[in-house]
């Protein structure tokens, strides 16, 4: 008989060994195939979770709660730290590919995948504006869909025209995807797009946004 602490090591190794999995893989991959990388029995599959399906629901909840912590630990670092790290972690690349898979996957299980990160970004977004991090939002929401949204529709379409040579590399496809996307990302965010706010001030007072014209600095919007 099993004790209680070996029931839980088992469950997360196998679940942890699904996230490899799906990421690498596709959310088909077979529970032999999970149970063969955790070194277990694919007995212990359904004994851990019951089926396939509770399984991936696990799995989706450890990934968003993993993809929330890297934010908020990379939100409360130092610059240097944040690029010494991230570049090449090898969770970063798990991570990467779990959510490419669920974006691209259409399934409700990947809506609703979508949908909890909006809602954790959301949250990120709150606390880095509280923090002064970045600058605050008229529509809060809307911008939390929006980057979410944004990013996966890159995330697609940038491993639709570049498919990692190996998925199982997980240090070498965030290595890789990170090389294509930082300076453009980070320059974007930081410096802007637009030399002059014309476009968004005749955009706010047309009333299309559905919000006064008046932004959180101020009547209009300046640089």
């Amino acid at each position: 008989m099993s004790t209680a602490q070996e029931d839980l090591t088992g469950r997360a190794r196998l679940r942890d060994a699904a996230i490899e999995a799906f990421a690498a893989q596709g959310f088909d991959e077979s529970l032999r195939a999970i149970a063969a990388r955790a070194e277990v029995s694919a007995g212990l599959v359904r004994h851990h979770f019951g089926s396939k399906e509770a399984l991936r629901a696990e799995c989706d909840a450890t990934v968003l709660e993993r993809y929330r912590r890297l934010k908020e630990e990379s939100l409360q670092a130092e610059p240097k730290q944040v690029f010494n790290q991230l570049p090449g972690s090898r969770e970063g690349g798990v991570l990467l590919l779990y959510i490419l898979r669920s974006a691209r996957e259409g399934s409700p299980a990947g809506r609703q995948f979508t949908e909890q990160l909006i809602e954790e970004a959301l949250v990120l977004l709150d606390q880095a504006v509280s923090r002064g991090l970045i600058v605050p939002s008229r529509d809060e929401p809307a911008r939390a869909r929006f980057l979410i949204l944004q990013s996966l529709g890159a995330l697609v379409l940038y491993f639709a025209l570049n498919p990692p040579q190996d998925p199982e590399d997980f240090t070498t496809v965030m290595q890789d995807y990170y090389a294509h996307v930082a300076l453009p990302t980070l320059e974007l965010f930081t410096e802007g797009l637009f030399a002059d706010p014309g476009y968004l001030n005749e955009y706010l007072a047309s009333g299309a946004a559905g919000i006064p014209p008046a932004g959180p600095a101020g009547d209009t919007v300046s640089r």
